[in-house]
């Protein structure tokens, strides 16, 4: 009983302490701080901090309703000069309290400032991450004092509603002033849209028809946006084919332009950001617009019933300058929805922050063989948290070319830093595994610079500038992938990356946008139609899909499904970049010529053409224009498979397969040459034939003359030549005959012209004694005999190259 009562007065004289400790701090604290009582709202910048800030005497605050998604266990409240980030990084602790928690969610709290700290010392209050000197979010205090809350921060809202697990709208009112201020969040990709606003109270079912929706989304650059849709029905905007008037999904101005070019847009973007892989996208609209035709007035004291969406959003390409939002698909209450809601109501149900399952959300850069990555300095939306949206992927053994081309005063470095500008001027240490002070360079003159990671380089590291902080960002290192599994290379217009590799009968092949897509599609032929097509998409589930198709048509019912035998097929995204891999034969093993997929043969001595395309969506279902793709190919490539290089396909190609003379010359070189020779020859001939004329006073025909003109045939016979048959094809019986005669012409066109120069010699002998007429003769012989020497040779190199080629890629699988 005795020891029980000491028990309980232990407790009781320790509330005794602690009660008596706060009232003589409290004592200590000074109210004469002109900020005491002044209030705002935390500006978020990382891991979706909100809160709201009440300073309530000279050592302490108030934090209430607090979100913050999970940091590190060193996040403090700090203090600093200013908002400039080499202020921010030399700030202070000005609190002992960490937060640590997991997650805050609508929390309050109050805050005791050091006993060393005043509020004279801090302009910028921050909610600081120590270990990788960032900042979630701030508050900057006002140097004369002020009790009105800051009207500067966009991302604190009167209401918040749940409209799914990942989407929310929030929103303030004013009936005064007639608007409505509405914020759209959702955990969404970056190609999304999401899409709010108001049914026709008339109608009872078919709620998204005759519907006023707003259309929140953001451009690929991460550039917010919005726009005043109205249904007309449930299909993509199209436009009237007989008169040109709008119908479906479609921006208001779509159909006031088709008729008479009025403005009807109402809504304003007021502020918009992408954080921690959620969007927030707010706008202001009238409640009561002027647009009677296509908005819908809002009534703020009703009852009024409001429709929602989510889903992919299709940039505007050649023929559309807007944005237009996809068919939603998904369940109810999860992809599209609809609730009855009374805006002058206040509402708050969302609990928490929004956890995006990718809250890095940043643009993902592969690096690939012989590709060089260029250097430079421009905006960038989220600096210094994290100071770049880039992360570079690079892999073990594969060298890295840089042309660094920033400016004099931005050295490129790679080091284990992840704030560079020079570790050791903030005495700290680092490991630099590539650049350094002469790694920089200007636009005129880039500089080169090649790092190949090694074994010995970690997973992660940094590209900084040596003179700057916080500069760059991550470099993934990874083992091999596809670049040094495969020869690669950039198709025309750099948007797809082209990988192969030969094996005895077959060929694998990978192909990886560079910019973010719903599918990616590569084809074999001069274009997209009549090509057979390979198209990767990623399905609604997240799994990747990958079928084939014989393309005859631009329209999507020539769009026809073949069944060709791959093998290894896999089809995946990364931060929506689309890479397709898969293993075909190089012959189709299919008896039924009827098949289209049987004529589809890849052959490894000859160029094959490939083009490509990527859209917003694709299904193994019923396709329709909504599939039509969004950017394709200007003009095929052609891959040389087995020499492992391209060229561009340049209008009119020669037929390279029957000259045989200077194959070597690389690209289309061979054929400029070709043509300028056919075009200079002719053009002496017929300055021969005037010399001619001129000496001997008139015009005399024999049968050298005739051999003379028969050189002139070869361009008519080019000019008349027919088509040359798609890669996989027989060339057509027309063809085949052109060709022989194209070669037999040619070369007889040769033998006729050197033996035309040696009549001319001869007669130069007879007409004007020339004595060493002969020793010209030989002189001519050794020069014919020096040109064919060299072409033999030439192409004697060719054929042995091309042989050990093809041996050696017979050797690329057992």
């Amino acid at each position: 009983m005795y020891n029980s009562q000491i028990f309980l007065l232990v407790p009781l004289f320790l509330i005794n302490s602690i009660a008596s400790s706060k009232a003589d701090s409290g004592q200590k604290c000074s109210n004469t701080s002109s900020l005491v009582g002044f209030e705002s709202n935390f500006t978020m910048v990382r891991h979706q901090l909100r809160g709201h800030l009440k300073i309530l005497d000279g050592c302490s605050f108030q934090v209430t309703g607090f979100d913050m998604l999970s940091g590190s266990s060193e996040v403090v409240f700090w203090g600093a000069v200013s908002l400039n980030f080499s202020d921010l990084t030399s700030g202070f602790p000005i609190s002992g309290q960490r937060l640590n928690q997991t997650a805050y969610k609508n929390a309050s709290f109050s805050v005791q400032l050091l006993p060393d700290i005043t509020w004279d010392q801090i302009n910028v209050l921050s909610i600081w991450n120590i270990a990788s000197t960032s900042d979630f979010g701030h508050v900057t205090l006002p140097r004369n004092g002020s009790d009105s809350v800051s009207d500067s921060v966009h991302t604190v809202f009167d209401n918040c509603k749940n409209l799914s697990d990942n989407y929310r709208v929030r929103w303030n009112l004013n009936v005064e002033e007639n608007w409505i201020e509405i914020g759209l969040e959702a955990a969404v990709p970056t190609t999304y849209y999401m899409a709010f606003g108001w049914a026709n109270p008339n109608r009872t079912k078919e709620l998204m028809s005759e519907a006023d929706v707003t259309v929140a989304s953001l451009t690929e650059e991460g550039r917010p946006f919005v726009d005043d849709f109205y249904i007309t029905a449930y299909s993509e905007c199209k436009l009237s084919s007989k008169d040109r008037t709008a119908i479906g999904v479609c921006p208001d101005v779509v159909y006031e332009n088709s008729k008479n070019g009025m403005m009807v847009n109402n809504t304003r973007l007021v502020y918009g950001h992408r954080r921690d892989g959620v969007s927030l996208i707010m706008f202001r609209k009238p409640l009561n617009s002027t647009d009677k035709k296509y908005d819908l007035p809002v009534y703020p004291n009703e009852d009024m019933r409001v429709i929602w969406a989510l889903g992919l959003m299709k940039p505007p390409n050649e023929n559309r300058s807007h944005f237009l939002p996809q068919f939603h698909g998904g369940p109810e209450k999860v992809a599209y929805g609809h609730l009855v809601l009374n805006v002058s109501e206040k509402v708050d149900d969302c609990f928490g922050p929004l956890d995006a399952d990718d809250n890095e959300d940043q643009e993902l850069i592969i690096a690939d063989t012989e590709v060089p990555l260029v250097v430079t300095t421009g905006e960038v939306l989220h600096y210094p948290n994290p100071p770049s949206p880039t992360v570079l992927r690079v892999e073990r053994g594969v060298p890295v070319k840089f042309l660094v081309q920033a400016g004099h005063d931005v050295a490129l470095y790679i080091t284990s830093d992840s704030l560079g500008g020079n570790a050791t001027l903030r005495n700290a240490t680092e490991t630099i595994y590539s650049g350094g002070p002469e790694a920089e360079g200007v636009v005129a003159n880039p500089h080169e610079l090649i790092w190949v990671p090694d074994r010995n380089t970690p997973d992660q590291v940094y590209y900084q500038s040596l003179y700057q902080e916080k500069m760059g960002w991550k470099v993934q290192v990874v083992d091999g992938a596809l670049s040094d599994m495969y020869n690669n290379m950039l198709l025309d217009d750099q948007q797809v990356t082209f990988f192969w590799t030969l094996s005895e009968d077959s060929i694998t092949i990978a192909a990886r946008g560079v910019k973010k897509s719903g599918y990616l599609a590569i084809g074999f032929g001069n274009g997209m139609v009549n090509s057979y097509a390979y198209v990767g998409w990623i399905g609604d589930t997240g799994k990747g899909h990958l079928n084939t198709y014989w393309i005859d048509g631009k329209r999507p019912l020539n769009i026809h499904p073949t069944n060709e035998n791959l093998t290894h097929v896999r089809c995946r995204s990364e931060d929506g970049i689309i890479t397709l891999e898969f293993t075909r034969p190089l012959k189709p093993s299919c008896n039924q010529n009827d098949k289209p997929e049987c004529k589809n043969i890849v052959d490894p001595t000859t160029p094959l053409k490939v083009t490509r395309a990527m859209g917003s969506k694709w299904t193994d279902e019923h396709l329709s224009e909504k599939n039509m793709h969004t950017v394709t190919s200007e003009r095929p490539v052609q891959v040389l498979l087995i020499r492992g290089s391209s060229e561009a396909e340049q209008g009119l190609q020669p037929v390279l397969a029957v000259h045989g003379y200077l194959k070597h010359v690389k690209g289309d070189g061979w054929y400029q040459i070709h043509i300028y020779l056919q075009y200079s020859g002719l053009a002496i001939i017929l300055l021969g034939v005037l010399f001619a004329v001129a000496e001997l006073r008139g015009f005399y025909v024999n049968s050298l003359h005739v051999k003379l003109v028969f050189a002139s045939v070869q361009p008519t016979n080019a000019y008349l030549r027919p088509e040359k048959p798609a890669n996989g094809e027989d060339a057509s019986t027309k063809r085949l005959i052109w060709e022989y005669f194209h070669v037999i012409i040619g070369r007889g066109a040769v033998a006729v012209g050197i033996a035309a120069l040696f009549s001319v010699m001869k007669h130069l002998r007879e007409r004007y004694r020339v004595e060493n007429v002969h020793d010209l003769s030989w002189v001519l012989i050794i020069w014919f005999l020096i040109a064919a020497l060299t072409v033999i040779y030439l192409e004697y190199r060719e054929r042995q190259q091309r042989d050990r080629l093809q041996r050696r890629s017979k050797n690329f699988y057992p």
